[in-house]
């Protein structure tokens, strides 16, 4: 029993290609998340990094079963795998984007990632007067009204939805 849109050819939803796109996917993602940081210098805080976890885990999850996972029935394991991971990431980013509008408490301890060690006691104390802590209540970027994390949101979502088209195939084999 399997359940296709008539207008799409079955390979599309082929495990071993949709495991290979969603790690190139959060790939991509990660890719994204480090050009902001050191290309545009936008420091991510607390949350930013936690939203992170989910898509390195997938990218190494989506390696191994591409090298490794050569039977249908654990590629779509492998999919349930990313598939939670997703849920994972998709409720991160919502969580990070509600509390940057205000919608959810965000953590206490939300001030950022942590400055490179200074080399002395006069750069400690230059680094003190220059640091700006990042708060996980303020969006550093916002492109069509939506901050990074609501895009992780969306991303992640979109993700998921390709876990799931895989999944509702029954593994045979």
């Amino acid at each position: 029993m399997t359940s296709f849109p008539a207008s799409l050819p079955r390979g599309v939803f082929a495990p071993s290609r949709l495991i290979l796109l969603i790690g190139l996917c959060c790939l991509a993602l990660i890719a994204g998340a480090w050009f902001f940081e050191l290309v545009w210098g936008l420091r991510p805080c607390k949350l930013c990094l936690e939203q992170r976890m989910p898509h390195y885990a997938a990218i190494g999850l989506a390696a191994a079963a591409v090298l490794l996972a050569r039977s249908v029935r654990l590629q779509w394991l492998v999919l349930l795998g990313l598939a939670g991971l997703m849920v994972w990431s998709t409720g991160l980013g919502v969580y990070h984007a509600g509390v940057e509008w205000g919608w959810f408490a965000g953590p206490n301890d939300c001030g950022g990632a942590a400055a490179p060690a200074a080399a002395g006691v006069q750069d400690f104390m230059k680094q003190l007067q220059t640091t700006r802590v990042v708060a996980c209540s303020e969006a550093a970027w916002r492109f069509l009204g939506l901050s990074l994390a609501g895009w992780n949101a969306l991303a992640s979502l979109g993700l998921l939805g390709l876990a799931v088209a895989g999944l509702v195939r029954r593994p045979r084999g």
